[in-house]
């Protein structure tokens, strides 16, 4: 096979319960409002990343109507589907070669970590294709 050649990811095994979860959480994440911080677009200082609102006075905190959603536990995803990627595969992170020697390949998929080098990386690409391993984040 030449080394360019197109190869199919390997896919996990997956029981039905698991396979409608991640179907469910697709959906579910596609209502779930964008939680921002209360008055995020008054000033540029305070960013967009959620905070609860905690001032007495607070209308969000009070949930008047017309108001940005606040995070509830409502808005979960299904149990079987959390910590998940959306492939199915359960994440693990990935430093060395080593570790793979760890990973399920019908169930978890490797992430290599975000200070590995390039040498170091291409190993692990290398011994996970060998190892029949998914890795979530390959160089391309």
């Amino acid at each position: 096979m030449e080394a360019n050649a197109y190869a199919v990811q390997p896919k996990p095994e997956l029981d039905d319960e698991t396979v409608e979860a991640l179907a469910q959480r697709a959906v579910i994440s596609g209502k779930r409002p964008a939680f921002k911080r209360q008055e995020w677009y008054r000033y540029k200082m305070l960013g967009e990343m959620w905070r609860k609102p905690r001032g007495i006075h607070s209308k969000m905190r009070r949930r008047f109507k017309k108001r940005p959603a606040m995070v509830e536990i409502g808005y979960r995803g299904p149990a079987k589907a959390r910590d998940l990627h959306p492939s199915g595969f359960e994440e693990v992170m990935v430093y060395n070669a080593e570790d793979l020697e760890k990973i399920d390949p019908k169930k978890q998929a490797a992430r290599i970590g975000r200070t590995v080098g390039t040498k170091k990386r291409v190993a692990i690409e290398d011994r996970a294709k060998e190892l029949g391993i998914r890795v979530l984040n390959r160089m391309v």
